[in-house]
């Protein structure tokens, strides 16, 4: 099938339906893969080694990789052709994953994992594009009733399906068919795409800024290497240097995008202050809580005991009050605006203080049963900032501007997971050298709250509605 035709109607026809399964079938792959490793990372520990450093970088390259690519890959595709890089993505993405399973030392294992997240960031952008050009205007809330739903589960079952596997010890594999299950699931996806993907014509005219997103990747690289190596081996001159780079490299991008002839990030929309304070609002608070999500599966398995499975399934309230907000709160961002990303930020303060609470008052006797009450608050404040910090934050951007914006942010929350892996977990690490478990915790939370209260004030800096397209 090379064309697709669009229905008048709402209702979807063959070849919509297929295309729209394939490209859930894609975010399902990142989605799984960019939470597996908060499960795993421990396991993968005791078998290959690299401690600390390699629990730190499973999470932060594949998130680097894909936040520093993400808004290339979408550019890529305009100039290259979506259903092309599309099959570029998912064949790499599905390579990289049995390059993770087949790995046996950490800096093999690190490698795929960037891999990973680089061909990923090459076949996300360009699934969405394909399946809105496939559609009618009154097929869309139909596809998202359906698209959302999907996705949250898999968000969700990511974690659980992590654990079940690990503890299967599958032909005595034990962590690596978390990876090799992506073979079969992205050969099965490359056939379908590319049967059922229509094809596109390439547009020379679209130029990608390589120097921009060189020294992009520069930033984060330098800087996420800078504090990894610090909180490892001391802040000795590698890891000073190595945050200098960042921040020299960060200088040069935000010069280069003022100059660049096709700047990844509009110059008129760093002048616009509701989509500036978003996008450091977004850095700040994703980074927060992607890493203290990390930190907590860490605490389980390392402090508390659990297996795998144990803590998968003790971090299912966080995932379901995800889910539970993301959908409450979506119909709300007409009436409330930028007020909903104080009560998700205000909920999510709440959650990280009852954690401190519980921790505090109980110590060594803390358990994961006492934890269940403040981790679903948590997560229904993570729901509730996850479906409208940025559609808040490009609520005054002109609509020419609202792609680039849109992909900006995208971009910047996965930088954001990186840096919040990073970070937060050497945080958390650095503590549990010299104290116990339950008091690196409880300092893990007092950084993450502390970040989450600093993003209150950024708050009214924001446009106090979303953009209506959004609504």
């Amino acid at each position: 099938m090379t064309t697709t035709t669009r229905e008048t109607g709402s209702r979807l026809s063959a070849g919509q339906l297929a295309i729209l399964l394939v490209v859930i079938l894609a975010d399902v792959l990142d989605l799984m893969d960019s939470t597996i490793t908060s499960i795993a990372a421990p396991t993968i520990v005791r078998e290959i080694g690299g401690g600390e450093s390699l629990v730190k970088w499973l999470g932060a390259g594949y998130a680097l990789a894909l936040g520093v690519l993400l808004v290339v890959g979408g550019r890529l595709g305009d100039r290259y052709g979506k259903r092309r890089l599309f099959l570029i993505g998912i064949a790499g993405f599905t390579l990289a994953s049995l390059a993770c399973g087949l790995a046996f030392d950490p800096s093999a294992l690190i490698v795929a994992r960037i891999l990973q997240g680089s061909f990923g960031a090459f076949l996300i952008p360009q699934g969405m594009s394909i399946l809105i050009t496939s559609l009618n205007r009154s097929q869309l809330p139909t596809v998202f009733s359906v698209f959302g739903p999907v996705l949250g589960a898999s968000a969700v079952l990511g974690p659980i399906v992590a654990g079940v596997i690990i503890d299967a010890d599958i032909a005595g594999l034990t962590w690596r068919p978390v990876f090799l299950i992506n073979i079969a699931l992205g050969v099965a996806g490359f056939l379908t795409a590319m049967r059922v993907l229509p094809k596109d014509r390439p547009d020379a005219s679209q130029l990608v800024d390589g120097v921009g997103a060189g020294l992009l990747g520069l930033t984060m690289l330098g800087l996420i290497y800078g504090l990894i190596e610090g909180s490892d081996s001391g802040w000795g001159t590698l890891a000073i240097t190595s945050l200098a780079v960042g921040v020299t490299a960060f200088l040069g991008f935000c010069l280069r995008q003022r100059r660049a002839r096709n700047p990844l990030i509009l110059p008129s929309l760093l002048g616009n202050r509701g989509f500036t304070s978003g996008l450091i609002l977004g850095l700040g608070y994703f980074a927060a809580v992607n890493g203290f999500a990390y930190v907590i599966s860490l605490f389980f398995q390392l402090s508390l005991g659990l297996t795998s499975l144990q803590a998968s399934l003790a971090l299912s309230p966080l995932m379901a009050g995800i889910i539970v907000a993301s959908f409450l709160a979506r119909p709300l961002i007409e009436a409330l605006g930028r007020r909903l990303v104080v009560i998700g930020l205000t909920l999510t303060f709440a959650g990280a203080a009852g954690l401190f609470i519980t921790t505090l008052a109980l110590g060594d006797a803390v358990n994961a049963y006492w934890t269940i009450p403040s981790i679903l608050v948590l997560g229904l404040g993570m729901g509730s900032c996850f479906s409208s910090i940025y559609d808040v934050a490009i609520g005054d951007v002109a609509p020419q501007e609202a792609g680039s914006a849109s992909g900006s942010l995208s971009a910047v929350q996965q930088l954001a997971a990186a840096i919040g892996s990073a970070v937060v977990t050497s945080v958390y690490f650095g503590e549990a050298a010299t104290h116990s478990g339950p008091f690196a915790f409880i300092v893990s939370i007092v950084v993450v709250g502390g970040i989450v209260a600093a993003c209150v004030a950024l708050v009214w800096l924001l446009p106090k509605r979303a953009q209506e397209e959004l609504r």
